[in-house]
């Protein structure tokens, strides 16, 4: 190659690098951004799409700035917030932060023990670096949780052209102070099986209780029309305020690549290819260690467990959006091409990839979304996940049902009373929803169901009332009732008979919850929280007559299969008491 066309690359390259600035992920943990970005929408102050997080914090503080253009329309607690919220993302809008006990030089650099937070800045370079340590003190009746997490959170971006993130963080669940015959095990109340929405965890070997960390991180090109990148993450697809039933964010973060394109105003793209854990073990796949001196020991791999998803996001007029897209799960020795095209209906590949070769074709799913804000102070949301469809069984003569779940939401947020909320989200999902009769090809990653929290063949109403009496501080009062019916499994030739069932013809599991939240975030990256729990779990033998491929257990056998011992039974209150620096 010669050294004018070296020279043309170098030319091309670095004009093409000079377009691409910051794209940081926020992660959806930080919920009082989430939700003060929600308001602003609502209010009609700002346009988000919704439908997708997490938001980059580049696109967060440039919602903070256009409502801060028109803070005239904000009430004294939203101007407060707003600027509380501008000084957590300075570096964003191109200002170094101003932190409580801090040392500067006012141009480039500041350090601050409140909050905790060391920040560089000039024109090629912004870093960020925090601590992370926390506990929560979680006590009822059977004794006590100590819940620690400690770690750094480093955040950089070079040349205004590549995003870097890293977040570790070393969690544990000690249960030494557990009772009532409860044993230290038993503070790991994350499981897959478990019916409760706490982010999900692959425990390491511990005596004490549950040990597990958690490292998320990665690189982001970014313009101001699309970014791409490879990050390990939390993601969640779905308008929802109690678990999305597209993609909820429930299981651990795994590894993935992104695109996102947003051309016109009208107009956003977004897509996938992430790398899932399926927990199932390949037989064939192995290596050997020398175990002994005559001895070797075999160690099998697990089926490798891909993801491909995308959704289109139309915004018709401002405050109306309405998405749609198409995922595909699918377990091969390697990952495969096709399911690189991001703009792609991926179940007609996969039938053109193994319809001719007679096996069994891979798991695809579609799904919708609608989001609208049009009238001021209310917010009506939707969305459809659905898992196995035909034409046939909308028909009455048809016994059989289409696998799908449902949402349908609304909140009204500033009216008729100012800084109170008020929601309302029903969630029902069919039977076998979310699962298949290859273990590898279910809507799971570690077991945990990608999917709400609840899973196949249950239903979940959830209220709240939320008051922000001052900045910082959030209240929040819930109810939630969660439901779960017949425990079927997917067994392909009985799946016919399984799928002519109703949603919840019998009532196996519920859980009442009444829940008082109190958040207050004392400087940026440092918050407090007291939590209140009443809760009564049951477990009920159906009456119907089983089926084949159903699994039929004592009323307090589903309890202990769906609950953690720790929250049982009747539990008149359970209290966690917390403190945290970084999110």
């Amino acid at each position: 190659m010669g050294r004018k066309s070296i020279s043309w690359i170098v030319i091309l390259v670095l004009f093409t690098v000079n377009l691409w600035s910051q794209d940081i992920p926020q992660h959806v943990s930080y919920s009082r951004i989430y939700d003060f970005i929600d308001e602003l929408s609502i209010d009609k102050i700002i346009d988000v799409n919704t439908a997708m997080k997490p938001y980059s914090r580049k696109f967060i503080a440039q919602k903070l700035k256009e409502a801060q253009a028109q803070d005239s329309l904000l009430n004294n607690r939203q101007k407060k917030d707003l600027q509380f919220f501008l000084n957590d993302y300075a570096l964003e809008c191109d200002t170094v932060p101003r932190g409580w006990v801090r040392a500067s030089n006012n141009k480039s650099w500041e350090i601050s023990l409140l909050q905790p937070a060391f920040h560089f800045y000039n024109k090629n370079f912004k870093f960020r670096v925090s601590p992370i340590i926390g506990m929560d003190l979680i006590g009822n009746q059977n004794g006590l949780i100590i819940k620690r997490w400690y770690g750094a959170d480093l955040q950089a971006t070079i040349v205004n052209h590549i995003a870097l993130y890293a977040n570790y963080r070393d969690n544990s669940f000690n249960g030494n102070h557990l009772k009532n015959g409860l044993n230290p095990l038993d503070a790991r109340i994350a499981r897959p099986q478990y019916l409760n929405n706490i982010v999900g965890a692959e425990y390491k070997e511990s005596e004490y209780g549950g040990d597990f960390s958690d490292m998320r991180g990665g690189v982001k090109l970014y313009t101001w029309w699309g970014s791409i990148g490879l990050i390990k993450d939390n993601i969640v697809w779905g308008d929802s305020y109690n678990s999305s039933n597209i993609i909820s964010g429930r299981a651990p973060s795994f590894p993935m690549l992104t695109l996102n394109l947003k051309p016109v105003r009208w107009l956003e793209f977004n897509y996938i290819h992430g790398w899932l854990v399926s927990n199932v073990i390949d037989s064939s796949y192995y290596y050997t260690e020398t175990y002994d001196t005559d001895k070797t020991k075999i160690h099998y791999r697990p089926k490798n467990k891909f993801i491909a998803a995308n959704m289109l996001t139309f915004t018709p007029i401002k405050h109306l959006n309405i998405s749609l897209g198409n995922s595909i799960v699918y377990s091969e020795r390697n990952v495969q091409a096709a399911y690189f095209i991001p703009l792609a209906y991926y179940k007609s590949i996969d039938h053109l990839l193994t319809k001719g070769t007679r096996v069994e074709n891979q798991n695809s799913q579609i799904f919708f979304n609608i989001s609208t804000r049009n009238l001021k102070h209310v917010h009506f949301y939707g969305s459809l996940f659905v898992d196995e469809f035909s034409f046939k069984r909308l028909k009455k003569s048809n016994k059989e049902h289409n696998i799908y779940s449902y949402k349908l939401g609304a909140k009204i947020s500033n009216w008729p009373l100012k800084n109170v909320s008020l929601l309302a989200e029903f969630t029902r999902t069919s039977p076998v929803c979310y699962q298949h009769s290859i273990e590898s090809l279910t809507w799971a990653s570690n077991s945990y169901n990608l999917g709400h929290y609840l899973g196949a063949n249950s239903q979940e109403i959830y209220v709240s009332l939320n008051y922000k009496p001052i900045r910082s501080l959030n209240l929040k009062l819930s109810y939630t009732n969660a439901r779960h019916g017949n425990e079927y499994n997917y067994i392909r030739r009985q799946v016919t008979e399984v799928i002519s069932q109703k949603t919840l013809k019998d009532l196996t599991w519920q859980n009442n919850n009444v829940q008082f939240e109190a958040i207050y975030e004392v400087c940026n990256n440092a918050y407090a929280v007291i939590r209140l729990d009443y809760n009564h779990t049951n477990g009920y033998v159906p009456s119907s007559q089983a089926l084949d491929c159903e699994t039929r257990l004592a009323a307090n056998e589903y309890v202990d299969l769906f609950t953690p011992k720790f929250y049982q039974g009747k539990n008149n209150v359970t209290c966690t008491l917390g403190f945290s620096f970084g999110f």
